[in-house]
């Protein structure tokens, strides 16, 4: 339904994002260790998001990748952790971490996580040893700049480069321009500086 929301980003809680994206500002559940690689309030973010939908609620998650969403996913399919649970595992321990964890079967690493009991933590190791390693390993490296670095890449220039130069532009845009015509700033600034001789 949802694959990702991009728009200025106007506040960070603790756990929580809120995004202005074509006149609607979304609330969006996002784990802490996200929210740190997100790019700061008044700038342009882009988050991937997972609707949870029941009868009497709905809850918008979103995370700064692909390879975090698909985390979040496989954690939701360990038994005992619903999507409250898997946001908070995931804001209290990296996703390298997570998966050295997991991979080294360290119960007592993943007990430190808060509001993760020994059970828990026994059973994720069951369910999850080796798949995330191979999620972060199949993953290209994130941008925030999302859709911006994939058409600098369709045009031929590095991606990891794009982001890069992406970043500079944005650091020293005028943060009152904010939208379309922010985007299309960054990657006029992103053209030029990937074109010009080193």
């Amino acid at each position: 339904m949802f694959n990702s929301i991009q728009g200025t980003i106007t506040e960070k809680l603790s756990d929580t994002l809120r995004i202005v994206n074509g006149g609607i500002e979304w609330d969006i559940a996002v784990p802490a260790t996200d929210l740190t690689r997100l790019p700061p309030v008044g700038t342009t973010g882009r988050v991937f998001t997972w609707l949870y939908h029941k009868e009497d609620q709905m809850r918008l998650f979103g995370f700064v990748d692909d390879s975090r969403r698909t985390t979040f996913l496989e954690l939701l399919k360990v038994e005992g952790i619903g999507p409250r649970g898997a946001l908070k595992i995931m804001g209290g321990i990296g996703q390298e971490e997570l998966e050295r964890a997991l991979e080294n079967e360290d119960i007592n690493r993943l007990e430190a996580v808060p509001g993760l009991g020994k059970k828990t933590a026994q059973k994720m190791i069951l369910a999850l040893k080796g798949k995330l390693a191979q999620v972060s390993a199949a993953a290209p490296a994130s941008s925030p700049y999302g859709d911006l670095v994939d058409a600098l890449g369709e045009m031929g220039y590095d991606k990891r480069a794009a982001a890069e130069a992406l970043a500079k532009a944005d650091a020293v845009l005028d943060t009152g321009i904010s939208g379309m015509e922010r985007e299309n700033l960054l990657f006029k600034q992103a053209i030029r500086h990937l074109s010009s001789p080193v």
